[in-house]
C-alpha cells in the first residue's frame, strides 16, 4: 500500500512539473505554472520522506531547513539584475550534487546485481562526468555574468586539439573505471571528475559575452541531464523524469536562443563573440564612425505624446537602470492620451531568457501588449516613434546590411523603419557583441543619453506637467 501511494504520488508530481513547463511557456500562465511546480516539488519532497526509514528524517528536514531559509533570503534579495547569475549558480548547485551523489553512490553499500553492475557503473561515470562539467562550467558563467570575469572570449592556442584530448582522456579513464573491480576505480572516476570540470572551465572561458544567453539556457539544459543521471544512480523515477524534462527543455530553448542570433549551438561552444565591456565605435584614423543628433527628456515627452503610436524596445540597460516601474508609469499616461503602445522583445534581451519579459512583469505592464520580434517587426513601418531603451545588438541594422559583421544575418528589431526612433544610451560605447551600430548615425534617430531611470523620471515629469 505503501509503495503505491508513493508511486502515485510520483506520477502526480510528474504530472505537476508537465504542467508546470506548460504554464511558464506564456505570460499570462507563469504565475499558474510556477504553483504548479511549487505543488508537485512539495509532492516529490513528501513521497521521497515517505519512502526513507523514518531514521533520516530529522537529517532531511534539518538540511531541508537550512536549504529554504538560504534560497529564500537570497531570492528575496536578488535584485532583477542579478537574476542572470542567481540562476547559473544554481546550476552549479545540480552540478555539485550529481558529482557528490555519484561518489556516494560509488563506494557506498550496493544491492546491484553483478549482472547490472556494469551498467550501473556506466550510469555513475556519466552522471559524475556532466555534473562536473555543469558544476565548473556555471560557476564560470556565474563569475562572467557578475563581472568577476571579464566576458571576452579568452582562446587558447590549439583550444579545439585541447577540448579533444580532454575528451579522450575522459574516455579512457571511463573504461578502465568500468573494468576496475570492487571501489578500485575510485581513482580514475575521481580523475575523471577534475578533468571534466576543467573541461567546463575551458568551454565557458572561451564563450563571449554576447553569447551569455544561450550558455545559461544550455547550462540549464546541463543541469537537467546532471539530474536525470543523479536518477538513474539513485534509481528515483521522478528525479529521472524531471531531469529529463528540464534537459530537453533547456536544449530547446538554447536552439531558440542560437536561432535567435543566427548562430550555431557549436560555434558558440567553439569560442563566441563578446567583449568585457563596450567601446566607442570610430573609423580607421580615429574619428567618430558618424554623426548623431540628440534629443532631450522634453522634447522626447513631446514627441511621445504627439505620436499615434509608440513602440519600445527594453533591454538591458533597462534592467540596470530599474526604470521600469517609472516606465510603467509613462506607458499608463500615453495610454491615456490615445497612444497606441506596445513592446518588443527579441529572443536574446538581456542577460536570460525571458529577461524582459519578467522586468516588465514586475512593473505590472499588462501582458497584452508585450510582443515577441516576429509578432510585431512588420509594424515598425506604420509606426511613429520607436523607442530603444537600453539595447544596443538587438537593433542594429549591420545585421541586415552588412555582411562582414560578426553578427551578420542575426534577426533583429527593424526600429529604424519608424518615422522617428529615439535611443536611450549611457553614452556611445557598444554593446557585448563589440560591433558598431549604424543605427546611432541614421537621419530619422535621436540619441537620449544618460542614465535610465533618471530620463524616463525625467520623461514623467515632463508629461504630468
Amino acid at each position: 500500500m505503501k509503495t503505491s501511494l508513493i508511486t502515485i504520488a510520483y506520477i502526480a508530481a510528474s504530472a505537476l512539473f508537465i504542467l508546470s513547463l506548460g504554464g511558464l511557456s506564456r505570460q499570462e500562465t507563469a504565475r499558474r505554472g510556477n504553483w504548479y511546480g511549487i505543488i508537485g516539488m512539495l509532492i516529490a519532497l513528501a513521497a521521497t520522506a515517505a519512502a526513507m526509514d523514518p531514521s533520516g528524517w530529522p537529517i532531511l528536514g534539518g538540511v531541508l531547513i537550512i536549504g529554504a531559509v538560504i534560497g529564500a533570503t537570497l531570492a528575496s534579495r536578488v535584485q532583477m539584475t542579478s537574476m542572470p547569475e542567481l540562476v547559473a549558480i544554481l546550476h552549479s548547485f545540480v552540478g555539485l550534487a550529481a558529482v557528490l551523489v555519484g561518489f556516494g553512490t560509488y563506494l557506498g553499500p550496493s544491492n546491484i546485481p553483478q549482472n547490472e553492475l556494469l551498467v550501473h557503473n556506466i550510469e555513475i561515470f556519466i552522471g559524475v562526468c556532466i555534473g562536473s562539467i555543469t558544476f565548473t562550467g556555471s560557476v564560470i558563467a556565474f563569475l562572467k555574468l557578475r563581472g568577476s570575469i571579464g566576458g571576452k572570449p579568452f582562446m587558447l592556442p590549439g583550444r579545439h586539439f585541447l577540448n579533444l584530448a580532454m575528451l579522450i582522456g575522459t574516455i579512457v579513464l571511463g573504461v578502465l573505471f568500468a573494468m576496475a573491480p570492487g571501489v578500485s576505480g575510485n581513482q580514475y572516476l575521481m580523475g575523471a571528475a577534475v578533468l571534466t570540470g576543467v573541461l567546463g572551465v575551458h568551454f565557458i572561458m572561451a564563450i563571449g559575452g554576447a553569447d551569455m544567453p544561450v550558455v545559461v539556457s544550455m547550462l540549464n539544459s546541463y543541469s537537467g541531464w546532471a539530474a536525470a543521471a543523479a536518477g538513474f544512480m539513485l534509481s528515483n523515477d521522478l528525479l529521472i523524469i524531471t531531469g529529463a524534462l528540464v534537459g530537453s527543455s533547456g536544449a530547446i530553448l538554447s536552439y531558440i536562443m542560437c536561432k535567435g542570433m543566427n548562430r550555431s549551438f557549436v560555434s558558440v561552444m567553439l569560442g563566441g563573440f563578446g567583449t568585457e565591456s563596450g567601446t566607442v565605435a570610430s573609423t580607421a584614423s580615429g574619428e567618430p564612425a558618424g554623426e548623431v543628433r540628440q534629443v532631450d527628456a522634453s522634447t522626447t515627452a513631446d514627441m511621445l505624446r504627439q505620436a499615434k503610436k509608440v513602440i519600445i524596445v527594453p533591454g538591458y540597460g533597462l534592467a540596470v537602470a530599474q526604470a521600469q516601474h517609472s516606465l510603467a508609469e509613462v506607458v499608463k499616461i500615453l495610454k491615456e492620451g490615445g497612444t497606441e503602445v506596445k513592446f518588443a522583445i527579441h529572443p536574446v534581451a538581456g542577460r536570460l531568457p525571458g529577461h524582459m519579459n519578467v522586468l516588465l512583469a514586475e512593473a505590472n505592464i499588462p501582458y497584452d501588449v508585450v510582443f515577441e520580434m516576429d509578432e510585431i517587426n512588420h509594424e515598425f513601418p506604420g509606426t511613429d516613434v520607436s523607442w530603444v531603451i537600453g539595447a544596443n545588438d538587438i537593433v542594429n541594422p549591420s545585421a541586415l546590411d552588412d555582411p562582414t559583421s560578426p553578427i551578420a544575418g542575426m534577426p533583429v528589431l527593424h526600429v529604424w523603419e519608424a518615422r522617428d526612433t529615439i535611443v536611450m544610451k549611457r553614452g556611445m560605447a557598444s554593446g557585448y557583441a563589440g560591433v558598431d551600430n549604424p543605427l546611432f548615425y541614421k537621419e530619422n534617430t535621436l540619441m537620449l543619453f544618460g542614465d535610465a531611470k533618471k530620463v524616463v523620471d525625467e520623461i514623467l515629469t515632463a508629461m504630468r506637467s
